[in-house]
């Protein structure tokens, strides 16, 4: 049922809802029901988000608002704390999904004191040692070859861990891409690359960046397997992601899954108005028609389980609630104090920063030393 290279994109459900193929046995309501809540939550998380950042309270946010199927269904289909991830700016669905407490993230963003990352990296780049999951950069693919080489000690270490990478489409047409697929390749890593298509790489589109009908058709390039995945159909994510990770677990080398999305959103709040400069409000129109989560809530109601309009209002309350209840406890975390920039790098401080710190220790307390 599943195999790599199809024409189409693997679907489970229809966007009414209706079942394609018999449903696994482990799709019961209950489960159903979970995933919607977390796709929900993260829906609403973004809207939230875009609210902190129109306040001036962080500086920097990407939306996933239109892929969470992609994203939670791949959260769901690997070992968290277990397996590493090498993430892009985009996987905040991923990672609540995971399990990151909201706190963590929001304190990220606000660059708190209760910011894991201590205020060092820019906002909307987390990290977290429990879930293994890496820092997040901005530089378009540079996570893949570390992702490649955290896969080859994993194998040449005999774990039965593996590496997910993710990344967008973008990500496909740069030089570090290739190398690092090339490397978990031919070393037969157990690597399982994830491209959440969302279609357009800031203003360019699929098209404009590359002259492959798709993107999961590159892995042939580099000998291992290419999925193809509607990423608004959660039952197909889960299914086609849950089968690629446990054959690149299985020690057959790496795999890469394309799954099918779009980001109704801006690029960032960086980027420019999406529906006015660089696509029509027409295409968006369409995709929001495919919302990952309306697609969810008609399967539910086919199977005799639906979302009342009531449910669903009381998680949007809650959501909404719990996020202004962290950005008010990370924020009265105060900010992180100068003093740990000269911190974790070096266990002896050399000479010129010890130069910096008396320097700025002066500049703090109006004290010449």
């Amino acid at each position: 049922m599943i195999q790599p290279f199809t024409p189409d994109p693997i679907r489970f459900v229809a966007e009414d809802g209706q079942p394609l193929l018999p449903l696994p046995e482990r799709y019961k309501p209950e489960l159903l029901r979970e995933l919607h809540t977390l796709m929900l939550r993260a829906r609403e998380f973004d809207r939230k988000l875009v609210t902190l950042l129109r306040q001036g309270r962080t500086t920097f946010y990407a939306q996933s608002s239109g892929m969470e199927a992609t994203q939670v269904g791949l959260a769901r289909s690997i070992r968290a704390g277990h397996d590493w991830l090498w993430p892009y700016y985009r996987d905040h669905t991923l990672a609540l999904a995971l399990g990151m407490p909201m706190l963590e993230l929001v304190s990220q963003m606000l660059g708190s004191n209760s910011d894991t990352c201590r205020g060092r990296q820019m906002p909307h780049h987390f990290a977290s040692r429990k879930l293994n999951l890496a820092s997040i950069s901005s530089s378009i693919a540079s996570q893949v070859p570390p992702a490649a080489g955290t896969a080859m000690a994993q194998k040449y270490l005999g774990t039965d861990e593996i590496t997910v990478c993710t990344f967008g489409d973008g990500a496909t047409s740069e030089g570090d891409w290739h190398a690092g697929v090339n490397m978990a390749s031919v070393n037969r890593a157990p690597c399982l690359f994830v491209c959440e298509n969302n279609q357009w790489a800031i203003s360019t589109n699929l098209s404009g960046q590359t002259a492959s009908e798709n993107i999961h058709i590159k892995a042939r390039a580099y000998g291992i397997p290419g999925f193809y995945v509607d990423g608004n159909d959660i039952v197909a994510v889960m299914e086609v992601c849950t089968h690629a990770a446990e054959w690149v677990r299985a020690g057959n080398g790496s795999a890469l899954v394309e799954c099918l999305t779009y980001r109704v959103g801006s690029h960032s709040n960086a980027d420019a108005d999406a529906e006015k400069f660089y696509r029509t409000r027409e295409e968006v129109g369409e995709w929001l028609g495919r919302d990952p989560i309306a697609r969810l809530e008609k399967l539910l109601e086919h199977l005799g389980h639906p979302v009342l309009a009531a449910e669903r209002a009381d998680l949007i309350a809650r959501t909404h609630k719990e996020v202004d209840e962290v950005v008010m406890q990370a924020e009265a975390t105060g900010q992180p104090d100068w003093r740990i920039m000269f911190e974790d790098v070096y266990s002896d401080l050399p000479d010129h920063l010890r130069e910096q710190e008396s320097f700025l220790r002066a500049e703090q307390t109006g004290v010449q030393l």
